[in-house]
């Protein structure tokens, strides 16, 4: 969405604030841009709902033929209750629940993406009471730095993620007396908002291993899950709407020694649905100070917590001032009685004043999903342009 269209603005102000705003023509050519760069090839993309479960945004998502990859066992309900097949369904997560492994069984889901050992064992369990045989894929931990913030980080063996390399001996010792399971395929994930691709030609290279690992001991695997973690551009929304998402998939083209008749699964959230969302909100108060100004708007860390959790930058525009030069800096605050709900320090805005429209830009991953009540806040309202 080009907030810099007069005509938007003006439809923007008519709604009470805080609001989530999505442009579903941007989300489409997203997605439309995913299927061509994987046109093709034995490539298929799962979308990491736990970036956003809004009605509308699956419906376009289910729409264009990706599969889904869940972490809990409400987003495999909500995926199939938005009508992807479960077929099309990976469920991973370090502490999956007795009863979120046995609904998952009774919806006989593609996978349950396995992280521990101890995990095994309790799914054959489950799976031989209900006389079931469950489809898993063991998520082994590569040990490859992500080059991104420590708690998105996934993929090293300081991390809670996976099976580790040394475990393996083990793994292959109990896997032929689990005889509910069937071994499909191995999974990793090694972080989230990495921009750096050559992270993902190390990440091919420790595939590689683990594949020659596998096949040394007759073990045939029908695909081979790389996880997601590609980046958005979050300084320049507009300028970079859309992630290169044909460089991404080359990386793996190039380097991935894929076998004959495997499949190779992706996990993309954040570079699907990032880009095309945004946090709408309105100034309460200009409170000037001795060293700083700030910009006190009614959207707060309860509806987009990254920047206190994170400490991650999203662009900040003052909507009402199109157009007009940056004459202060503001820290870009909001309502909550906490210290960290800060949205940016030292922002370069245009003269600021209450009532000024503020849009907090590529909120549509991890805004609306990790929204709260606390404070008694009430659920922001998202609205949509096509």
């Amino acid at each position: 969405m080009a907030y810099s269209m007069k005509d938007q603005v003006v439809n923007l102000k008519k709604q009470a604030t805080p609001f989530y705003h999505y442009d579903l023509a941007l989300l489409d050519n997203t997605l439309d841009a995913i299927n061509r760069a994987v046109e093709n090839t034995c490539f298929k993309v799962h979308y990491a709902i736990k970036a956003n479960a809004n009605d509308e945004i699956l419906e376009r998502i289910r729409l264009k033929g990706l599969g889904i990859d869940c972490v809990s066992g409400n987003e495999v309900k909500k995926a199939i209750q938005s009508g992807f097949s479960p077929k099309n369904i990976a469920f991973a997560g370090v502490g999956k629940t007795d009863d979120e492994i046995n609904y998952g069984l009774d919806q006989e889901i593609f996978t349950f993406n396995v992280e521990s050992i101890a995990e095994l064992h309790v799914i054959n369990e489950l799976a031989q009471v209900k006389g079931k045989i469950a489809g898993i894929a063991i998520r082994l931990n590569p040990n490859v730095n992500a080059k991104t913030h420590h708690y998105i980080t996934t993929g090293l063996e300081e991390n809670k993620f996976g099976i580790n390399a040394w475990e393996l001996p083990e793994l292959f010792d109990v896997l032929p007396r689990l005889t509910n399971l069937n071994l499909k395929g191995i999974h990793f994930h090694i972080g989230s908002q990495i921009n750096d691709l050559t992270v993902f030609k190390s990440l091919c290279n420790r595939v590689n291993d683990f594949q020659t690992q596998f096949k040394e001991r007759g073990i045939i695997l029908d695909h081979v899950n790389v996880g997601g973690g590609l980046g958005v551009n979050y300084s320049a929304p507009n300028e970079a709407s859309i992630p290169n998402f044909e460089s991404f998939f080359q990386v793996f083209k190039d380097f991935l020694k894929v076998q004959p008749n495997q499949e190779v699964h992706f996990e993309l959230g954040r570079s699907v649905v990032a880009q095309c969302g945004s946090l709408i909100s309105r100034v309460l108060y200009i409170k000037e100070g001795i060293k700083t100004n700030f910009a006190i708007l009614d959207a707060g860390m309860t509806e987009l917590i990254r920047p206190a959790l994170y400490q991650s930058f999203h662009k900040i525009e003052n909507l009402s001032q199109l157009g007009e030069a940056n004459a202060k800096k503001y820290d870009v605050v909001g309502p909550i009685c906490e210290s960290s709900d800060c949205f940016g320090k030292a922002i370069d805005l245009p003269e600021t004043k209450r009532g000024d429209l503020i849009a907090i830009r590529s909120a549509g991953a991890y805004g609306e999903v990790m929204s709260s009540f606390y404070n008694l806040r009430e659920k922001a309202k998202a609205y949509y342009v096509s």
